[in-house]
């Protein structure tokens, strides 16, 4: 396959659904906020209608993003973890690294496992592709916090986080849409509101991305694509594998290739834009992806396959396992602990406004119980969020129920298609291994036993003439090489050892992708990476080396 080498610019966001103006006509709450910097990006591209996380939470999500696989495949699933994924499994932009490109994130990572430095050639707040070396293709990837969850409930976040828009452009809680499975009170439509605002003010950190391009004379020459990693930070959404948990936002610009203003009706997978940029590229798509590209080097529309799949597991210290599939217009659920709340204790989120506010009513309608009354504060899709148990199987028709407020698992009308996705979601659970089911203890002393992370081999280098050959033993290991001496890092903030962010050291490293000529005179350490393995030693190498037979 040929190279075609687009510039690629990722713009991602956190926990929203389609509440944005591209979207009006398909997501109740859409047309609340003014997002005209995105409705001008839908109308130059190609808007996904039914676009599907694999994971109603970040860093599941975002690791089928970056790996274009099944969390649960490959032990991403559980929030958060440090997985061992097999060892084929490779972040997205180490590919395009080995292909030329520059690649950058800024700087968000959250991909379930350390980033190591083979992946990008800058991961940093900073990160650009204005750094790029004159002429060479750049993927970058940019993710925003703004509309995050804690930037909801928190007073000062949200009013940093805004500070871009008006007392009049500011969304009125008295006019805010509350879906039927959240109570209408003050509380609700006060973080409501907020939600709005932020997207509205993430819109306009969008144009600013747009803007760089155009000032660079780059939009003709790159392949923008904008999403959200999972549903909104609400009860019934984030955390939970349902329709409001896993449908996002996805939009695409590639001009000239890329039909303007055009939409795609079918369910795609968040997990296929791995494979899609690969193969937009002219880049070999690895076999062992799950996800299938959704158009062609040259923008033509590529059949999606015929399932969305989800699933949700360990969030926190709440233990849960279900499992979901979505196909045109149904959804199938299976909680495999119908015994347990949806809604069990998480220390974060049960201190916030639209947590405690259920649980405020739902411990008053106990006390309602206490005194011999029917309880009457919640409607029943609000009371089912927090119940102590739920239905072992769901099956909702979206198209007429969007909300998923009517279960119609045992309606015989709808058996056929209850054993239609029964059948989709059995076999994908075969073809794929559910590591969620594992106990994950079991996981845990099989990655690290003895609770020690297994070390990648420490490469060997060779020197001949001018070129430097190394290899490494581990299988699904990366090598890079620099000339940065090491040096003491700054401690790694908790949220980064969380998140697996880079060591903030100031080194820079090169892919290493086949024998090369380092620069003269100049020492040369060289590492391995293995994803989930502690990185080896480095080996260094003294200039006299590097300068052998010149």
């Amino acid at each position: 396959m040929t190279m075609t080498s687009p510039n690629i610019v990722w713009i991602s966001t956190h926990d929203i659904n389609p509440h944005i103006g591209p979207y009006s006509d398909l997501w109740p709450g859409a047309e609340v906020p003014p997002t005209p910097r995105l409705d001008e990006l839908a109308r130059q591209g190609v808007r996904f209608d039914q676009a599907f996380a694999a994971a109603p939470v970040c860093a599941p999500s975002r690791s089928a993003i970056m790996t274009g696989c099944y969390p649960t495949a490959i032990g991403t699933m559980h929030m958060r973890t440090k997985a061992v994924p097999p060892p084929e499994t490779r972040l997205l932009a180490e590919y395009f690294r080995a292909a030329g490109y520059y690649t950058t994130n800024n700087w968000f990572t959250d991909f379930q496992v350390e980033t190591p430095p083979t992946a990008f050639d800058d991961c940093s707040a900073t990160a650009h592709w204005r750094d790029r070396p004159e002429g060479a293709p750049f993927f970058a990837a940019f993710h925003s916090l703004i509309t995050h969850e804690s930037r909801i409930y928190g007073d000062a976040m949200h009013a940093e986080a805004t500070a871009t828009l008006s007392a009049e452009e500011r969304t009125d809680p008295s006019e805010v849409p509350v879906p039927p499975y959240h109570p209408d009170t003050a509380a609700t439509r006060a973080s409501w509101a907020r939600y709005y605002d932020l997207v509205m003010a993430m819109d306009v950190w969008v144009g600013g991305i747009l803007d760089q391009l155009d000032e660079d004379g780059l939009t003709d020459e790159t392949l923008v694509v904008f999403w959200s990693d999972h549903g909104a930070s609400f009860p019934g959404a984030k955390r939970w594998a349902s329709e409001a948990g896993l449908r996002v936002p996805l939009l695409v610009r590639w001009p000239g290739k890329i039909a303007p203003g055009s939409h795609r009706p079918e369910v795609v997978q968040m997990l296929d834009l791995a494979p899609t940029m690969m193969h937009a590229a002219g880049l070999s798509v690895p076999a062992h992806m799950h996800g299938v590209p959704l158009f062609s080097p040259d923008g033509q529309p590529l059949a999606a396959a015929p399932y969305a799949y989800g699933a949700r597991d360990r969030m926190d210290a709440q233990e849960d396992t279900v499992r979901t599939v979505r196909d045109q217009r149904y959804r199938y659920t299976v909680n495999i602990h119908p015994d347990r709340s949806a809604m069990q204790y998480n220390h974060y989120p049960d201190h916030v406004g639209t947590w405690n506010e259920l649980r405020r009513l739902a411990h008053e309608e106990g006390e309602m119980l206490s005194l011999g009354h029917v309880p009457a504060l919640l409607t029943d899709p609000q009371r089912s969020l927090v119940s102590a148990g739920r239905p072992a199987e769901e099956l909702y028709d979206i198209a007429d129920d969007p909300h998923e407020t009517r279960n119609l698992i045992d309606d015989p009308a709808h058996h056929p298609v209850r054993e239609r996705l029964r059948g989709a979601l059995d076999a994908w659970r075969s073809t794929h291994p559910d590591l969620g089911v594992v106990p994950e203890t079991e996981l845990l002393a099989q990655w690290r036993p003895g609770g020690a992370s297994r070390p990648t081999s420490t490469p060997v280098a060779r020197s001949d003439a001018d070129l430097v050959t190394v290899a490494c033993d581990t299988p699904g290991s990366s090598i890079a090489w620099t000339t940065s001496p090491p040096v003491a890092a700054r401690e790694r903030s908790k949220l980064e050892m969380q998140t697996g962010a880079p060591l903030p050291d100031g080194r820079r490293w090169h892919l290493y992708t086949g024998p090369f000529t380092p620069p003269r005179d100049a020492e040369v350490w060289v590492g391995a990476w293995r994803l989930g393995y502690a990185p080896s030693a480095e080996v260094r190498l003294p200039s006299a080396i590097t300068t052998e037979g010149s």
